[in-house]
């Protein structure tokens, strides 16, 4: 007995059923890939492979780093990295308001956001890929946790042509393992996250070292117990 023939409709639902088969066996992929990373350290990431540059990438334990190299970064990039749940949507409402006053559509990316677009997605401003980076960086905060999100971060952020991670950094620029790393230092890191293959922080324009001195007054007015609950976790 041979099969019916399918109609328009059979085949729209035979390709939707396809559709979610694949969708749902991705999200199985990447469920089973976050669990991996929540203990295992990511032998590469989606950036580091479209990386022009020769890639160096060492990991640290952040109980290895000093308190204050990871406050550098939160102070810089994130400073209620402590409150939001992935996404700080005070940041993305004020972004929004800007935007709407005649400013510059600027990033309102949270550290939770920047590690999951470095680990698994591309660059650009695409709102595709925002909305593919807001839902990963939620799946981060409910799979890892903040200590794990940072410490992958503080592993996998660009600090120079093809120089990933604060270790990678710290042995380039300061010729020293990051664990002894100074407050100044650790600002001066943290300043070349927004453009990390132009700038150097041993030839910091006047602007840059305004703003290493703004880092060092956020890290004091933050204070050692703003990321203490997470890093004591």
């Amino acid at each position: 007995m041979t099969e019916p023939k399918r109609g328009f409709f059979g085949w729209v639902g035979y390709l939707c059923w396809r559709v979610l088969q694949l969708g749902l066996l991705l999200l199985l992929l990447l469920l089973a890939l976050l669990l991996t990373l929540r203990s295992v350290p990511p032998p590469t990431t989606a950036f580091m492979l479209q990386s022009p540059y020769p890639v160096t990438q060492q990991w640290i334990s952040i109980e290895q780093l000093p308190p204050h190299v990871p406050l550098a970064l939160v102070a810089a990039e994130d400073q209620r990295f402590p409150q939001h749940f992935g996404v700080d949507w005070t940041e993305v409402k004020q972004a929004l308001q800007q935007y709407d006053d005649g400013g510059g559509l600027r990033g309102a990316s949270t550290i939770s956001q920047q590690t999951a677009k470095n680990l698994l997605l591309w660059p650009g401003r695409s709102m595709v890929r925002k909305g593919l980076e807001a839902v990963l960086a939620i799946s981060l905060e409910l799979i890892w946790g903040k200590k794990r999100i940072l410490e992958v971060y503080l592993n996998i952020a660009e600090f120079g042509p093809g120089i990933y991670g604060i270790e990678a950094a710290s042995q380039h620029y300061f010729a020293k393992t990051a664990s002894k790393l100074s407050r100044n230092e650790a600002a001066r890191l943290a300043v070349l996250l927004p453009s990390p293959r132009r700038r150097n922080p041993n030839q910091l324009t006047p602007f840059l070292q305004q703003r290493v001195s703004w880092v060092e007054q956020q890290m004091r007015q933050l204070g050692a117990g703003h990321l203490k609950p997470i890093l004591e976790d």
